[in-house]
């Protein structure tokens, strides 16, 4: 019975060893990622910063901010949610984290009366969203992992389309936004009306009535603010990229601490059988000899006897040398 539990011990140990070495890989896998995830970010940031100051700088210098993408509506209607998860799994709360942001402000949304949409990207969301029988518009896949600008323009377009059409009144944005490798955090964030107040201050007090613009500067605010819409998104997409392989990189790091602790565990317990297996059968050979020897006048060699006799290597009849000076041909 003993013998039985050890084998089984075995083969979970080993198990939990094979898991080991796939969650210790994924671990070393994301960290590599996460590194290259915060270049990334980091390169994209320039280009935001300055798409976002020469919209400010238009405005200041008088463009007029009365593109469809700077009104709100006079009734808000429809609300639409750019969704962003990731397509795996294995990433500790982040899907979860985010899809719930989003499933309650869409919640809170429906409580005044609003209709809600959900522009997913990333399996999870999609899955999750469809399995409860929430609005999906769309769903994008395979860019969650290393998101490109023109991933950014395709979602992009499709959200400003509806928007300028009226069948979207407005727009958020529910996405992990990446701080440090150890903090990220969801937000939801408006994404269509843009801001014009913010627009406005971009510029950061800087000498706005120094610039010329040809043509006027309402025409180039007109074909900047998508190029700012797409930036914007494309930002997001990076945040959460990186969030994500920060997550999982978390999540592999657990599961390898957590399989390591169990180990150890199975290999004390696994031990502790052994001992008691040994124990057993030398307890059995004990008892059995102390049974066979009852009325003898030397049990301990009984004991020495019934071994010896397990022993396929002792003579049957151990030879008793009775005479040990008798002569070979000598007469008696």
């Amino acid at each position: 019975m003993a013998g039985g539990r050890e084998r089984i011990l075995r083969r979970r140990i080993k198990s939990v060893q094979s898991t080991k070495k796939i969650t210790k890989a994924m671990e070393l896998i994301s960290a590599s990622r996460i590194v290259k995830a915060q270049q990334r970010v980091a390169a994209a940031r320039p280009y935001a910063e300055q798409i976002t100051a020469v919209i400010g700088n238009l405005a200041a210098g008088g463009a007029g901010l009365t593109s469809p993408l700077l009104q709100p509506r006079d009734e808000v209607r429809t609300v639409a949610y750019v969704v962003i998860t990731s397509d795996r799994g294995l990433a500790g709360a982040y899907n979860g984290n985010v899809i719930r942001t989003a499933e309650r402000a869409a919640i809170a949304a429906q409580a005044t009366g609003k209709q809600t949409r959900f522009v997913v990207v990333g399996k999870k969301a999609e899955t999750y969203f469809r399995f409860r029988h929430l609005p999906v518009e769309i769903a994008w896949h395979g860019m969650t992992d290393t998101p490109t600008y023109e991933d950014a323009r395709t979602i992009a377009a499709f959200v400003t389309e509806r928007f300028e059409s009226g069948e979207y009144d407005e727009v958020n944005i529910v996405y992990t936004q990446f701080l440090s490798i150890g903090t990220q955090r969801v937000v939801e964030r408006r994404f269509m009306p843009l801001d014009p107040t913010t627009l406005e201050t971009a510029a950061g007090g800087g000498p706005a009535a120094d610039y010329e613009f040809e043509p006027n500067p309402n025409q180039i605010l007109e074909r900047l603010l998508p190029r700012y819409a797409e930036a914007r998104l494309f930002a997001a997409l990076l945040d959460a990229s990186a969030s994500e392989h920060a997550s999982r990189q978390r999540a592999m790091k657990s599961a390898t601490d957590n399989a390591e602790e169990l180990i150890t565990k199975l290999t004390r317990v696994m031990n502790r059988a052994r001992q008691d297996s040994i124990t057993t059968e030398i307890m059995e050979i004990i008892g059995g000899a102390e049974s066979l020897a009852q009325g003898e006048n030397d049990p301990e060699e009984l004991i020495i006897n019934h071994v010896n006799a397990l022993d396929p290597f002792a003579p049957a009849h151990p030879p008793h040398d009775r005479h040990p000076h008798h002569i070979a041909g000598a007469s008696s």
